[in-house]
C-alpha cells in the first residue's frame, strides 16, 4: 500500500519497528544500487530509531561507507562568534546528530548534510533585511513566516539564497534525491521549520522567520537561557522538498499528536497543516508511511473504518512479538519494491 499506518505500544516499539522499516529499505536498496540516500529530523522522537540503525550499522548488516544523508533543518542565530562555534553548540542539530548517531557509528556515512545555517549570522541577516526591504517579503498567514529573498538583493542575502538555500536542494538534487525521508510533526501539524501558514510553494529550501511561541518553548524546554539567546531565524526544507523523497516515514508519539496526525490523515489539504501534504504525496504516487505509539494513534484507531476507506492500511502491532515485528519489516512487496 502507498499509504501504511503502523499501530504501536509505545515508545519503545514504535522505534524498533521504524528502525527494522528503514534497514530493510536500505538493503533492499543497496542490493541494486551502489549508494542509499537517507533524510533526517531532530528532536527527541528519531532518537531511539537513531540508535537503533547504528546498532545495525555497527553489526555489519549495512555498510555505512555507502550511505549518504540530508538532515531537515538548523537554527539561524545560535550563540557564537563564527560558524565552527554556532556549529558546535549544543543546541546545534549539527551536534545533535553527532550525539545521537554520527558518533555512535564505528565507521563513518560516507557523508552527512545538515543546512548551512551555522554559515549565518544573525545580527548581519537583521541588518541586511532592514537595509533592503524592498528586495524580501515575508509569506505565511501566521506568526511564523517564510523569508522570499528577491533577485536584486545583494550581500548576506544573496549569500543565504545563493550559498545556503538553493545550493543544498542542488546538492540533494545531485545525490538522486532521497530515497527515504524521516519525520516527526510539530504540534501544530508542522513538518521541520515549516510553521503552519507558510504557502507550500514558498521554496524547496527557506529561511524562516520563527514565532514567538517557538522561540518561547525552546526557552521553557530549557534549550536555551533567555529569548535573548535563542535563535530567531532557522534554515529548513519545505515540505514541497520533504515529500519529494520515495518513501516518507512520519514517527509520532504522545497525546500532543494526537490530533495533529489524525487532521493530516483526514481533513484537508492546507498549509496550516504543513504534514498534510502528504495526502498530496501519497495521490501522486509517493509511499508514506506512518509509525505511531499507541497515544498518538488514539483517533486512528476510532477512527479506522473511515481511514481504510480511503486507501490507508492499518497494521496494528501492539500485540506482537519484538520478533515478530522485526519480520513484518523485513517482508517485500516484489513489484513495487516498497516497504509493506
Amino acid at each position: 500500500m502507498p499509504n501504511t499506518i503502523y499501530l504501536t505500544r509505545d515508545f519503545d516499539q514504535m522505534s524498533a519497528l521504524a528502525a527494522d522499516l528503514v534497514e530493510a529499505d536500505i538493503r533492499s536498496r543497496l542490493a541494486v544500487r551502489d549508494e542509499y540516500v537517507l533524510g533526517l529530523a531532530t528532536g527527541n522522537t528519531p532518537t531511539g530509531l537513531y540508535k537503533h540503525l547504528a546498532k545495525a550499522f555497527n553489526a555489519g548488516r549495512m555498510d555505512p561507507w555507502r550511505v549518504r544523508t540530508f538532515n531537515l533543518d538548523e537554527y539561524v542565530g545560535l550563540p557564537g562568534e563564527n560558524a565552527q562555534q554556532r556549529t558546535l553548540h549544543p543546541e546545534s542539530f549539527s551536534r545533535f546528530m553527532v550525539s545521537e548517531l554520527f558518533g555512535l557509528l564505528r565507521r563513518p556515512l560516507l557523508e552527512s548534510n545538515v543546512p548551512w545555517g551555522t554559515l549565518i549570522d544573525q545580527d548581519d541577516l537583521v541588518r541586511a533585511l532592514a537595509a533592503q526591504p524592498e528586495h524580501h517579503r515575508l509569506l505565511g498567514s501566521g506568526p511564523g513566516r517564510a523569508v522570499a529573498i528577491g533577485d536584486g538583493a545583494e550581500g548576506i542575502l544573496r549569500m543565504v539564497e545563493d550559498e545556503v538555500l538553493t545550493a543544498y536542494e542542488k546538492k540533494i538534487v545531485d545525490a538522486g534525491g532521497i530515497d527515504l525521508h524521516v519525520i516527526g510533526v510539530g504540534e501544530r501539524g508542522h513538518v521541520a521549520f515549516h510553521e503552519s501558514g507558510i504557502p507550500f510553494d514558498a521554496g524547496p529550501m527557506m529561511l524562516v522567520e520563527l514565532d514567538q511561541n517557538t522561540i518561547e518553548n525552546a526557552v521553557a524546554d530549557g534549550h536555551f537561557a533567555s529569548v535573548d539567546r535563542s535563535p530567531r531565524y532557522a534554515v529548513t526544507m519545505g515540505a514541497e522538498l520533504v515529500y519529494r523523497a520515495r518513501t516518507v516515514m512520519l514517527l509520532a508519539c504522545g497525546k500532543r499528536k494526537t490530533g495533529t496526525v489524525i487532521d493530516s490523515i483526514l481533513g484537508n489539504v492546507t498549509c496550516e497543516v504543513p504534514i498534510s501534504y502528504g495526502q498530496r504525496f501519497v495521490q501522486s504516487g509517493g509511499n508514506l508511511v506512518h509509525v505511531l505509539d499507541e497515544t498518538a494513534a488514539a483517533l486512528v484507531s476510532a477512527c479506522r473504518e473511515e481511514i481504510e476507506a480511503r486507501g490507508c492500511s492499518i497494521v496494528d502491532v501492539r500485540d506482537q512479538p519484538c520478533e515478530s515485528v522485526s519480520d513484518l519489516a523485513f517482508r517485500r512487496d516484489p513489484d513495487t519494491s516498497r516497504l509493506t
